[in-house]
């Protein structure tokens, strides 16, 4: 059975850990050459513990194909040295999962400007920069699929019984994602004609991460509400090899986009 990557070059950012390593990890196994994509780059860089050595040992140790770039997602410059390292060491970049973000659970009363400053620029210029430095190459080969990894907390808070004992201090998380997901439609719609896919993704559940657990968002990383990482990877793989007619624009949930395509 052919691989659904073959020959396919994919960067993915925040990939040292988390979501983004599980879909690394997904896409190479899929075929592709990844190109991984954080901060941190050895064990003791950050206080969480994953690294991108780590994510390349493990692709590379079941027989795929991964080279590590550390960067500053805030910087545009590494933002396009990324895209450099990908052309120089694969080639053509087909498949771009924005996935890398930084968040702080504080109040809007006591949130400092320049955590706000950090969180637009990681969150929301960096797949901005990212995307307009593939494009014009998908745009020539009339293929790509772009995926901007987004969250619940895009539909703010809600309402109900639980509203006042939910966890605070999200909505700037929340506003970036939700302009992720205006930004997913909008380019969506510009790409149509070229043939290329711009969807975002979100899990329908908190998904345990070393992020997630940090913020106490889980209890544990088999916490009942939580949602394996294993999923998000798997949309995120029908997400970059749907067709791009059928399937762009969407602002998707995990589980919700694998039970509609019978893969869940």
């Amino acid at each position: 059975m052919p691989k659904q990557l073959e020959d396919k070059v994919a960067i993915v950012t925040g990939a040292s850990r988390g979501i983004g390593a599980e879909i690394a990890r997904l896409f190479a196994r899929e075929g592709a050459s990844v190109i991984v994509a954080a901060r941190t780059m050895e064990e003791g860089q950050h206080f969480l513990p994953g690294t991108l050595k780590a994510t390349v040992k493990e692709i590379t140790a079941a027989g795929g194909n991964a080279i590590a770039v550390q960067m500053d997602l805030a910087n545009e410059a590494d933002c396009k040295r990324l895209v450099e390292e990908a052309h120089k060491n694969f080639g053509s970049v087909d498949v771009l999962v924005n996935n890398a973000a930084v968040n702080w659970y504080i109040p809007i009363k006591d949130f400092k400007v320049s955590h706000w400053r950090a969180m637009l620029a990681v969150d929301l210029t960096a797949p901005f920069l990212l995307a307009q430095f593939v494009i014009p190459e998908m745009i020539e080969r009339k293929r790509g699929a772009i995926i901007n990894i987004s969250s619940g907390a895009s539909r703010g808070p809600g309402a109900g019984p639980d509203y006042k004992t939910k966890p605070r201090g999200g909505t700037v998380y929340g506003t970036v994602k939700a302009g992720i997901e205006r930004f997913t439609q909008g380019l969506a719609h510009e790409l149509f004609e070229y043939n290329i896919a711009v969807n975002s993704l979100a899990p329908n559940k908190v998904v345990p991460t070393p992020g997630t657990l940090h913020h106490k968002l889980v209890d544990s990383m088999d916490d009942p509400r939580g949602e394996p990482p294993e999923l998000m990877a798997r949309a995120a793989l029908l997400l970059a090899t749907a067709d791009p007619k059928k399937l762009t624009g969407r602002i998707a949930y995990s589980q919700d986009l694998l039970k509609e395509f019978g893969m869940l």
